[in-house]
């Protein structure tokens, strides 16, 4: 297996809502965002399937040395190798691929945050600055565009969060930000015994608009000379902004299942997106309130 099919073959079992958008990208972008989904996902997984913290941090070091040695010109793992050709057409450095792994790093250091400016700043690691890195796979000639991508990411992020509420909770994580639960009287002990009520009604709902919010400002943030070149970007925010709705309509029922859309539905989604260039979903977007 080479470099590059080691990164397609990751990303096509992951089962990702990204990878569905992949798939309309001309191969070398396509090649590209393979690459570095992978590392995301490589990272990601180290702590994810690491049984013991300081065997997490110890591999999370070796990462950083990887990713050296490909800034280096000498990579060494196949994601590495994949992604190097692409580092100087993509406008992806050293810094950014480190600060994904300070992301992940942050989930051994923490599993609750006191409030939504430290949930920011963890989203932002681990999903802002990987839309970055994303918009500059996708192309891009204005500046503005980063700003769109990073508000993107979070907002996935946080829709990744409401959706595995249950599933973080019985691994004895909690990403809601305490001042949250304080203000809506939701207990952490129901979370984590999956305890439905009134109150974590509302508190969901109100994580729900925050995410809302930050799919507006994505929206509005986007300059319309790099729609087109943004399309995968914006096929995803489909996908995602569907998720989140079918969320919403399910109540927030989180606690005891994962929500999530079927693949038809999905690939649907990024063809239609695709099709319009986006338009349709940045006006829905744009709509959400403030």
């Amino acid at each position: 297996m080479t470099p590059d099919e080691y990164c397609q073959d990751k990303a096509a079992k992951s089962g990702s809502s990204f990878y569905y958008a992949f798939l309309f990208l001309p191969p070398e972008r396509r090649r590209a965002i393979h690459a570095l989904y992978a590392f995301c996902r490589e990272v990601d997984d180290v702590v994810d399937n690491a049984g013991e913290e300081s065997v997490a941090r110890i591999k999370l070091a070796w990462w950083r040395t990887q990713v050296d040695r490909m800034i280096d010109g000498t990579p060494e793992h196949p994601v590495t190798r994949a992604l190097q050709p692409h580092l100087q057409t993509c406008g992806i450095t050293r810094e950014r691929l480190l600060a994904v792994i300070d992301g992940m790093e942050m989930d051994l250091d923490q599993s609750r945050y006191l409030d939504w400016a430290g949930l920011r700043k963890y989203c932002w690691l681990a999903a802002g600055v990987v839309g970055e890195l994303s918009a500059g796979v996708f192309g891009h000639t204005d500046a503005r565009t980063l700003d769109y991508a990073g508000k993107l990411g979070l907002a996935f992020q946080l829709t990744n969060i409401i959706r595995d509420v249950g599933d973080d909770a019985r691994r004895g994580r909690i990403y809601l930000p305490v001042q949250d639960l304080q203000q809506f009287e939701v207990k952490a002990a129901d979370i984590l015994n999956g305890v439905y009520s009134d109150r974590f009604t509302a508190l969901m709902r109100f994580q729900t608009q925050r995410a809302r919010s930050l799919y507006r400002e994505a929206a509005l943030a986007l300059p319309e000379s790099d729609r087109r070149a943004q399309r995968p970007g914006l096929m995803m925010a489909a996908i995602y902004y569907d998720l989140l709705a079918e969320i919403e309509s399910d109540n927030w029922q989180v606690l005891h299942q994962r929500i999530s859309l079927t693949p038809i539905r999905k690939l649907w989604l990024a063809w239609k997106t695709w099709v319009g260039g986006g338009r349709g979903l940045l006006r829905r977007l744009a709509r959400e309130r403030a």
